[in-house]
C-alpha cells in the first residue's frame, strides 16, 4: 500500500460522518497552516450539478495550449486519489506525485492535531497547500458538493466563478427542489467577481441572478451574453467580443458543446487572453476519462463480443441520463447497433430518472453491483426499477459477467454497442479492471 493511501484511511476516522457541510473546520485549519488559501495563483471556482469536470477539463486544455501553468482540483477520483490534484508542469500538468502527496497529508494531519474534520475538508486543505507552494498561472477549483458550505468555498476572491447546469442531485444535503439546490450552488458567487452561467432551468437561473445582484457580481449568462451551438459539425461561439468558428470538441455528446462554450466564456470573461489558436488546440487535446469514453483496448474490451463498441460514462443523475442517452441516439442515427446498458448505481441516486431517457433506445439493461461501495443499490432492485420505464432488464454479478451474457445474445442485429454507466465508482473500477486508468 502506498504511504498516502494509509494516511487517507487514517484520516477517514477523524470525522465519522462522511458529509458534514460547514466552513468552520477548514477556516480554522487554513489559519493554522499559515493561510495558504490567500497565497494561491488566480482561482477559477466551478460549481454545478452536471458538466463541472468537463468544463474544467476544457479550460485546462485551452490554458495549457496557451502555455499557461494550471493547477486543478477535482473530485471524486476514478482509480487513484492522486487524480484529484493536478500540479502545473511544463508541457502540461501532472497528477501529484506520491511523495509530495504523502508528505503534505502528514503535515496537514499534524497541524490538525486529531480534531474532528471531514475527509474532504482535510484533503482539500492538502491540495491548497500544494497549490500555494508550486508555481502556476491559474488554479481551477471544482466544488465537491453544493457550493455555499463546500470546503473549496474557503476562497474569498476568485478570478471568476462558474455555475454549470443545475439539476436535482444529493437532495439529502442540498434540498429537494431545483431552487434550493441552485441556492447552494450560487453560494460560491463573490462580491464584484464575474459569474459565468451555463444554460439553466429558469427556476435555477432566477436564484443565481438574485444572488449575483445581491453581491453586485457581473453576470455572463448562456443564451443571453454568450452562445455556443453545433453547426455543420463545428462549434460556433459568440459573445460581445465576436464570433468564433471552431472545430467540434473531442469529447463526445451534444452537451459537450455547452461545456466547451462555458469554458470559452469563462476564459474570455476572466481576461486571461487565450488565443483562438489555443482554444482550437484545447478542443482537440481535451481529455476527461469516464465521460462517454470509448474503450478500445484492455482486459474487458478483449472479453466483450467481437467488434463490439464499449463506452463508459460515470454520470448518475437524471440530467446526465438525458445527455448520455442523446449521445447514444446520435451514434445510433449515424451507425445503427443494438444498445446494451451495464448499469450500477448508488442507493442515494434516482435510477428511474436516469433510465427514463433510454426507454425505446436500449435493447436490454444488465444491472450490476457497484464494487467497493456500501451504498451500492442491489442489482435485482435496480433491475425492477429500470423495468418500470419499459426497459428489458437482467441482474448480473459484474461487468465481466454482463459482457459474457451480451456475447450470448442473438447477433443478427450486428455487433453491439455497450454502455457501462450509472456510477463514477463503477466507472473507476471498470477502468482499473480494464487496465486503462486515467493519466
Amino acid at each position: 500500500m502506498e504511504r498516502s493511501q494509509a494516511i487517507l484511511e487514517r484520516l477517514l476516522r477523524l470525522h465519522p460522518r462522511e458529509i458534514d457541510l460547514s466552513l468552520d473546520r477548514i477556516e480554522r485549519l487554513m489559519l493554522e497552516l499559515g493561510s495558504p488559501d490567500r497565497q494561491l495563483p488566480p482561482v477559477i471556482h466551478v460549481a454545478g450539478t452536471n458538466g463541472k469536470g468537463s468544463t474544467t477539463a476544457f479550460m485546462r486544455a485551452m490554458l495549457e495550449a496557451e502555455g499557461r501553468g494550471v493547477h486543478v482540483y477535482t473530485s471524486p477520483h476514478l482509480v487513484s486519489f492522486h487524480e484529484r490534484i493536478r500540479i502545473a508542469a511544463k508541457g502540461g500538468g501532472r497528477f501529484v506525485d506520491e511523495d509530495a502527496l504523502a508528505d503534505t497529508l502528514i503535515e496537514v494531519e499534524r497541524v490538525n492535531d486529531g480534531r474532528p474534520i471531514t475527509h474532504f475538508e482535510i484533503t482539500t486543505a492538502a491540495a491548497i497547500v500544494l497549490f500555494a507552494r508550486n508555481p502556476a498561472d491559474v488554479v481551477i477549483l471544482e466544488v465537491g458538493l453544493g457550493g455555499r458550505l463546500d470546503a473549496t468555498n474557503i476562497i474569498t476572491e476568485p478570478l471568476a466563478t462558474v455555475i454549470t447546469p443545475v439539476s436535482v442531485d444529493h437532495e439529502k444535503f442540498l434540498g429537494d427542489t431545483i431552487e434550493l439546490i441552485a441556492a447552494e450552488k450560487a453560494g460560491i458567487v463573490k462580491q464584484g467577481r464575474p459569474v459565468i452561467v451555463a444554460p439553466q432551468a429558469q427556476e435555477a437561473l432566477a436564484i443565481i441572478e438574485a444572488e449575483a445582484a445581491r453581491k453586485r457580481a457581473p453576470l455572463f449568462v448562456a443564451n443571453q451574453d454568450w452562445v455556443a451551438t453545433p453547426e455543420r459539425g463545428r462549434l460556433v461561439y459568440q459573445d460581445e467580443d465576436g464570433l468564433l468558428d471552431l472545430p467540434q470538441p473531442r469529447l463526445i455528446g451534444r452537451h459537450q458543446f455547452t461545456n466547451a462554450g462555458t469554458a470559452i466564456a469563462t476564459l474570455r470573461r476572466s481576461g486571461l487572453g487565450v488565443s483562438t489558436e489555443a482554444i482550437e488546440q484545447g478542443l482537440a487535446d481535451v481529455e476527461w476519462p469516464a465521460r462517454l469514453q470509448r474503450l478500445t483496448a484492455g482486459a474487458l474490451v478483449e472479453r466483450a463480443p467481437e467488434e463490439a463498441e464499449i463506452w463508459l460514462d460515470g454520470g448518475h443523475n437524471p440530467g446526465a441520463g438525458i445527455a448520455i442517452a442523446e449521445a447514444m441516439a446520435d451514434l445510433e442515427e449515424r451507425v445503427p447497433r443494438p444498445l446494451y446498458l451495464i448499469a450500477g448505481m448508488l442507493n442515494t441516486k434516482d435510477p428511474l430518472g436516469f433510465f427514463q431517457p433510454f426507454a425505446g433506445l436500449a435493447r436490454r439493461v444488465y444491472t450490476v453491483p457497484v464494487p467497493s461501495s456500501l451504498a451500492g443499490r442491489d442489482p435485482v432492485e435496480l433491475a425492477v426499477i429500470a423495468s418500470e420505464v419499459d426497459l428489458a432488464t437482467e441482474p448480473s454479478d459484474s461487468v465481466g459477467d454482463a459482457l459474457d451474457r451480451i456475447a450470448r445474445e442473438e447477433t443478427t442485429l450486428g455487433p453491439p454497442r455497450i454502455l457501462i454507466c450509472g456510477s463514477l465508482y463503477l466507472a473507476g473500477t471498470t477502468l482499473a479492471e480494464n487496465g486503462t486508468p486515467p493519466r
